[in-house]
Formats: structure tokens, sequence, C-alpha cells
């Protein structure tokens, strides 16, 4: 039998002490003491068209997995079969292979996304998901999915939102990850991810996972590719979901493989910076102007520090770091409001912008900025022209008043570029 339904009076009941909450709560059937015998994984499988409400469902994406696939439905099948309850397999297919004929022949609802993309594909099944626990994983045999009931037993022990196998903490076995991903790539990455959202994970690239189908009320999820791997833990993060781990087995791929390091690596590190200002706009920008002030005042004492005179090229120097650094910050508060990241800054300034900003505050800002410039020039003026023109200005109150003068100049500016921005997106 593949895939088939037992009759009505033939319910599954939750073996164990996992305490499904679905099986509680939302309405799913409830087995009496003489319904509660074993039943095998092709059983328990739902078809396309069933009218039972799964507990679980496993989204698998496939591009040409006619290798692999059968073997990743057989095991989730031996997992419905250890946890006793109701499940369907929805294989999200733009495959030119036998990938989908392999699928409907084992039980599996096959879904064929209107649009190309390894997030999208996801996006797409869970239009489709019944269940109340959602699994999703590649299938070209990687992740072993018999390991279901370990992360559906973490999930509900620990009441977190999402597990992950990890496999930076299990075993990868010879062959299944290329040196290059297993120690640089891998762990660069989560440590941006943890570093940039806060999600506090091992392996934030494992696509083995597991939440409650509540939990996509909470993510809004924008992208089609690689990055949707990304994408999910730092929306996890940023809106403090808790996400657990389990050690997981990552085993050897069959079939050709599609992932293409470098681009596909780049994807995740572009949209993780992209999506979080306060890092890729923000820091910098802060660090820049805090040396920038630094030189300047350490020019303006005309000493030397440790035996080293730092004067007009000193300077030049701080203002340069002060002028790139505005610019960066601004960069930074231009992007929290034309667009919707989601780690948004939290800074004060950019905080304060984004909630009380009006037009006339940046004029009046740029114009004080300017006002202090031209005050500064117009001294050094007079004393070149009070000299006869025999005397050079100070060349660091100059270097210093032309600085506020190009600050004056950006911010008035920048105000009423800020200011259509706010405009046209309200």
């Amino acid at each position: 039998m593949c895939g088939g339904e037992m009759s009505e009076n033939s319910i599954p009941t939750n073996t164990g002490n996992l305490g499904l909450r679905a099986t509680a709560t939302n309405g799913h059937e409830q087995p009496t003491d003489h319904e509660q015998q074993s039943h095998s994984g092709d059983e328990l499988l739902l078809q396309q068209g069933s009218n039972r409400t799964p507990t679980i469902s496993v989204i698998m994406p496939t591009l040409n997995e006619e290798d692999g696939i059968e073997e990743c439905i057989v095991k989730i099948k031996t997992a419905l079969e250890e946890l006793q309850v109701y499940g369907e397999i929805i294989v999200s297919d733009d495959s030119t292979d036998r990938t989908p004929e392999i699928a409907r022949e084992q039980g599996c609802v096959v879904i064929n996304p209107d649009r190309d993309g390894y997030g999208y594909a996801y996006r797409y099944a869970f239009d489709h998901v019944r269940g109340d626990y959602i699994v999703i994983g590649d299938a070209d045999t990687t992740y072993d999915f018999e390991e279901i009931p370990r992360l559906l037993r973490e999930l509900e022990e620990t009441g977190a939102d999402m597990v992950m196998g990890s496999r930076l903490e299990g075993e990868i076995e010879p062959g299944a990850m290329p040196p290059l991903h297993q120690y640089i790539g891998n762990p660069l990455l989560t440590w941006f991810l943890n570093a940039f959202y806060g999600a506090d994970v091992s392996d934030a690239h494992s696509g083995f996972r597991i939440f409650n189908r509540e939990v996509l009320e909470d993510l809004d999820f924008q992208t089609t590719g690689m990055e949707f791997a990304s994408e999910m833990i730092m929306e996890a993060g940023a809106k403090n979901l808790d996400i657990a781990e389990v050690p997981i087995t990552y085993h050897e791929r069959k079939g050709e493989a599609t992932l293409e390091s470098f681009q596909d690596g780049w994807r995740h590190v572009k949209f993780m910076l992209q999506n979080a200002p306060s890092y890729l706009f923000t820091g910098p920008a802060i660090g820049m102007g805090i040396i920038g002030v630094c030189l300047m005042f350490i020019s303006m004492l005309q000493q030397p520090v440790e035996g080293v005179f730092l004067g007009t090229h000193t300077a030049i120097a701080g203002s340069l770091f002060i002028i790139v650094g505005y610019q960066v910050g601004s960069l930074s508060i231009f992007s929290s409001i034309a667009t919707n990241p989601i780690q948004k800054p939290k800074d004060p300034v950019t905080s304060w912008v984004n909630r009380n900003f009006q037009l006339q505050h940046g004029a009046t800002l740029g114009l004080g900025f300017f006002a202090f410039g031209a005050l500064g020039l117009a001294y050094c003026t007079w004393v070149w022209v009070g000299s006869g023109f025999s005397i050079s200005p100070n060349v660091v109150i100059t270097i210093i008043s032309v600085t506020a003068v190009i600050l004056g100049v950006q911010t008035v500016f920048y105000a009423f570029f800020l200011s259509m921005i706010a405009e046209n997106r309200t």
C-alpha cells in the first residue's frame, strides 16, 4: 500500500511523551482505547485530496532530485510511523526529470511553483500546508528525515518556536560538505547572522528545520533564491523568536549539486548586510566620525604626541574621516526610511529621525554647520587681509571651517532629499 489511508474508524494516536499540542488544541481527531494500534508510514501518509487533517507537513523543494527523493520519502514515512501521526509530504517541484512522478507514486502532494527559485518554492508551498507542524528539508538525502521525531521532541520539550538540525554541532560524513563550506563558509556566515540578528545558532544555514505553522504569521518572507535560508533565521532573530538546535548527521548527497559556492555565499552576505543598516552604515559611520574628531582635536593642539608632531596633514585626514563618516551615516537614515530592513537601526539619531524628522530640522542643522564654518573662514580671511596679505591664516582652523561648510551644505540638501523620500513613502 503506497500512501494509502485507513478507514474513518482507524485513527492513530501520538505515541511516547511528545505531548503534541495540535492533538489537544487544534481540532484533531482523538483516538479511543481500541484504536491505539500501530500503523505503517504508508497508512499515515495522507494523499492529495484527503479529508483528514495532518499533524505534520513536510516540504521538500526539488530540482531534478530523482536520485534521492524516494529515499527521503521512505524516511519520512518511517518518522510518521514512529510518531503515529498523520502527515503529508509536499514536493514543490521545478524538475525536468522523473522527480515529480516518483513523488506522486509514493503518495506525495506535488505542486509546481509559478516562479523559479529555491526560496520561492518554499514560500509557494507554505500556502498549501495543512499540518500544525512544518518540517523543511532538501530531497537529496543529505538530511536524515528519520530524525524528525528528535526535532519534534525538542520543539515540544523546550517550547521553542523553531528547531534546527545543526550539522556543525553534529556529524558531517566524509564528502558530504566541501571543506571550504565546513570550516570557513558556514561558520563565517553563521557568525555574521548571529552578530547582526541575535539568532544565537551554531549552523545558520542548515536546511533541516521544524516549526509550528503559527510561526509563519510572524515571518515576512521576500526572497526567492538561496538566501531564503538566511532570511528565515534573520526574521526569527530580529523578531525575538526562540530557536533551538539538535545535532544531526549530514550525509553525502545523491544527484548533481546545484549550489554555487561563491555566488550563493555572496548573495547571503549581501542580503544580511542590506537588511542590517546599523552594521552596514551606522557602525562604520560612528567609527570614522570618532577617528576624525580625535584627529582634528590633536591637530589643534599643535603639540607633539610621543615625539610625533601632528599638524596640518592630520587635520586633513580628520576632515576626510568626518566627511565620509557623515555621508555613510546619512545613508543609514536614508535606508531606514526608504526601505523596510529586517533589522531596523536602533541608534538614537536614526530612531529620532524616523520618529520626528521634519524638513526644517535638517535645514536648521545644516545652516548651523554652514554658519559655523563661514564664521571660521571669515575670521581666517580677516587675519589674512589685516596682515596686508603677508600672513597665512591658521591652516587647521581653515580645514575645520571648510569641513563645517561642506557638512552644512550636505545637510541642507540631505534634508530635502529625506523629506521627499518620507513623503513618497507616506
